[in-house]
């Protein structure tokens, strides 16, 4: 069964595009607006959603997106109502795919096999677990391979050649490149840098290669589409959600639809 992330990054590079994945926390600012949000996505010009998985004790999130999951979970949020936002968009888009991204505590204590189960049959293509190294994933990726679920994997600046064989081997999907040593929403990525290492990446693997942190403007989004396969813009996009509104969901599109323009 062919996974709807390879889908879409098979179909960008025939077209010659970088993929624009938004990110949004799962029952941020409520419910309501949250799936009205998530929906509004894909014709705004996301190729690809992460939903983020509301947790108490964030350790890679900054300010913005920690504020958002304390609103969520404010707001009643859970694992099970995560699921649920995503059946509730695979009922009008089987198209799109899905990453959840989080931690793994509430994963564990949902099950990790229940988990696995519960979140493929939503309709979720692939796991950013954030605080999962890869000597303690197998755990994991025992129930997410026969789920056809990607475990995607985080590099950084700091990852050198000897860290990426002990990543590489499990990492399905696409790579995760953290563009900043640093918080999400914390600084501005710097490009050259990057672009060097990503490209010292590629030497070892033929997986896409999204860069995120600190990629927050239309203007970040064009400098960084030649050097990758995606771009990932997050704090920005929740910067427009936290904000209470009527048109939380036409902010926030209207907002996404300036960072595909710039793709």
């Amino acid at each position: 069964m062919t996974n709807r992330i390879d889908t879409v990054f098979a179909a960008l590079k025939k077209e010659g595009r970088a993929a624009l994945v938004t990110f949004i926390t799962a029952g941020d600012p409520n419910a309501t607006k949250s799936l009205e949000v998530l929906k509004a996505l894909p014709a705004a010009g996301a190729d690809i959603i992460e939903l983020g998985m509301p947790f108490t004790d964030p350790m890679a999130d900054g300010p913005t997106i920690q504020a958002s999951a304390l609103r969520a979970l404010t707001g009643g949020a859970d694992m099970h109502k995560t699921l649920q936002m995503v059946r509730d968009f695979r009922a009008d888009n089987t198209t799109t795919p899905i990453v959840l991204m989080g931690y793994a505590n509430p994963c564990f204590q949902y099950g990790f096999e229940k988990f696995a189960s519960d979140a493929a049959q939503a309709g979720v293509d692939g796991l950013i677990i954030v605080d999962l190294p890869p000597e303690e994933d197998d755990a994991l990726l025992v129930y997410t391979t026969p789920a056809n679920l990607h475990l995607i994997k985080l590099v950084t600046p700091t990852t050198t050649e000897d860290r990426l064989k002990a990543i590489l081997p499990k990492a399905s999907g696409f790579l995760y490149y953290v563009s900043i040593t640093g918080i999400t929403g914390a600084a501005s990525a710097n490009f050259p840098a990057v672009k060097k290492h990503i490209e010292s990446i590629r030497k070892h693997t033929g997986l896409p290669i999204a860069a995120g942190f600190g990629i927050k403007t239309p203007g970040d989004v064009a400098a960084f589409k030649s050097a990758v396969d995606a771009v990932v813009v997050g704090s920005a996009i929740i910067d427009r959600i936290g904000v209470e509104k009527v048109s939380v969901a036409n902010d926030a599109t209207a907002f996404v639809k300036t960072l595909r323009a710039a793709l």
